[in-house]
């Protein structure tokens, strides 16, 4: 891998049972090394199953995994890229209703929204329209619809890091 080296996780947060292999060969092929989740039931749907992968590689690792899984019916996956030296994070969520979203975050996982954007919705008129460009920027319609989905995978079994270095 050249160029800076970076992590992340993609979460899929339900997905129907068919396309589990298919996820997982994409990822791979994004990832350049054969991949293979732990699949649980998703609890908040239904006959959908839900799993997590940590991931290492070059920086907009990120970008291209979102891009492998985009637009695929049913599938609800986040794909988190941490800060690393030169580059700010990012975090990609996607929806089959609402489609994908993508943000720039901090090195503590928060949403960093750009001055111009903030500056547009001061500019957009009424309090109304302020918050709702606000919460467009942020990202509030993906983060209320994966929320449920979320907390559906607080029994989902837990990976121990260790630390390394």
């Amino acid at each position: 891998m050249a160029g800076a080296i970076t992590r992340g996780v993609l979460f899929v947060h339900s997905a129907p049972r068919a396309l589990c292999p298919h996820l997982e060969w994409a990822a791979g092929n994004v990832l350049g090394a054969r991949v293979s989740m732990e699949w649980t039931e998703q609890p908040a749907a239904p006959g959908m199953l839900r799993a997590e992968h940590s991931w290492q590689g070059a920086q907009g690792t990120g970008a291209r995994l979102a891009s492998a899984l985009r637009g695929w019916t049913h599938l609800r996956y986040e794909v988190t890229e941490d800060a690393s030296h030169g580059s700010d994070g990012a975090r990609w969520s996607h929806t089959p209703e609402l489609g994908i979203f993508h943000a720039q975050t901090d090195v503590h996982g928060n949403v960093v929204v750009p001055e111009d954007r903030i500056r547009a919705a001061l500019d957009a008129g009424d309090a109304g329209t302020v918050r709702a460009e606000l919460a467009l920027a942020l990202g509030q319609s993906w983060d209320d619809e994966l929320e449920p989905f979320r907390y559906a995978g607080a029994g989902a079994p837990v990976r121990w890091l260790h630390r390394v270095g």
